[in-house]
């Protein structure tokens, strides 16, 4: 069994679309799934399970999750190992940036190099960016709440078929710490 991470989409943001926390565990081990752990309200589910085909566990969850909440929410699922590559690659982290305006931006889908390049060139100072084909990480100096690179950002995926959900460095360290939580 190994351990993931389920990354949700829009739940719980503004007041709208709200999921119990403990309601979406339910719903995680009504699948199968074990030692499903959720952390904090917005949308953040460690679970272990032997499925090894990500995808098909992706789209199975959403569909779960439809007929369960009523509205769609796109659910982007990372192993341990990979959450954890993202501390070797995530510069920001490397630079001591502060973890809460240090972003990753998790994508349902995988860029070229050619669609990093232009994705990272909307990016203006003081704002910065780097990404990887399944991430794009994000340092906002100021804050993301009055950044207009979120929107700009969502434009240029949208137009790729791509999405994204976004977490802080504080959340991802936190999800990796659940996830090494769990035996072997």
């Amino acid at each position: 069994m190994q351990a993931i991470v389920s990354l949700l989409r829009g739940i719980n943001v503004g007041g709208k679309h709200k999921v119990a926390m403990e309601d979406l565990r339910a719903l995680y081990e009504s699948r199968g799934l074990r030692s499903v752990v959720t952390y904090i309200q917005s949308g953040n589910v460690v679970f272990r399970s032997p499925h090894k085909d990500l995808t098909k566990l992706s789209l199975a969850l959403e569909r779960a999750f439809e007929e369960r909440y009523g509205f769609r929410s796109e659910n982007v699922l990372r192993t341990l190992p990979e959450l954890k590559q993202l501390t070797e690659v995530n510069r920001f982290a490397a630079r001591g940036v502060e973890p809460n305006k240090n972003v990753a931006i998790f994508l349902t889908g995988v860029l070229e190099k050619n669609q990093i390049a232009d994705i990272c060139s909307c990016c203006v100072l003081p704002e910065e960016m780097h990404a990887d084909p399944r991430h794009l990480h994000c340092y906002f100096p100021d804050g993301m709440g009055r950044s207009k690179l979120p929107i700009l950002l969502g434009k240029k995926l949208s137009k790729l078929g791509i999405t994204g959900t976004a977490r802080n460095w504080n959340t991802v360290l936190k999800l990796i710490e659940i996830a090494e939580s769990f035996p072997a």
